[in-house]
């Protein structure tokens, strides 16, 4: 198993369940959205206001290019690279992709206050998280090799089934 790959929306748990999932595997822990910000020099949100929506998404898959073929690594996507059919063949070729499924009012209560989050910067951000949910829920599912129901549970609960589905699968 050369890449474990997290997929899920905004608020998931992505960054957090991966620090720790890599920490345990032995592997090294990537967040796309971090590795584009770190190589562009600004924030995401940043990103958004001067390329808008279309640029950030050309630079995300160009990071998941680069990742997806780096060996030994977890990587945690940002919640819209699955809109690209390019970026879910990549991700579907290159890697245990692991989906975390929480539910959209979960989604809704972690992300509320969270001010760095372009997407949600909509009269009624709450409609936002569910719309994207019902949009991205689908295309999570159609290249997802493990799904991990969570939202309510601790995130050492949450690594604890994605280990066990690992090893059920025969991947770890």
């Amino acid at each position: 198993m050369d890449r474990i790959i997290l997929i899920g929306m905004m608020g998931a748990g992505k960054t957090t369940i991966g620090r720790e999932l890599a920490k345990r595997c032995g592997m090294r822990f990537v967040d796309c959205d971090h590795e584009i910000e770190a190589r562009t020099g600004v924030s995401v949100p940043t990103i958004f206001e001067i390329e808008g929506e279309e640029g950030f998404r050309r630079r995300e898959t160009q990071v998941i290019d680069e990742l997806t073929c780096t060996p030994g690594l977890v990587i945690a996507t940002g919640g819209g690279a699955v809109l690209s059919p390019l970026n879910r063949t990549m991700l579907a070729e290159r890697g245990v992709v692991i989906y975390l499924n929480v539910p959209p009012q979960v989604l809704w209560e972690r992300t509320r206050h969270d001010r760095n989050r372009p997407l949600l910067r909509v009269p009624n951000p709450r409609e936002r998280i569910f719309a994207l949910h019902r949009e991205r829920d689908p295309l999570y599912r159609e290249i997802a090799d493990i799904i991990v129901d969570g939202g309510r549970g601790n995130p050492g609960g949450t690594i604890r089934q994605i280990r066990k589905a690992l090893e059920i699968c025969g991947k770890a």
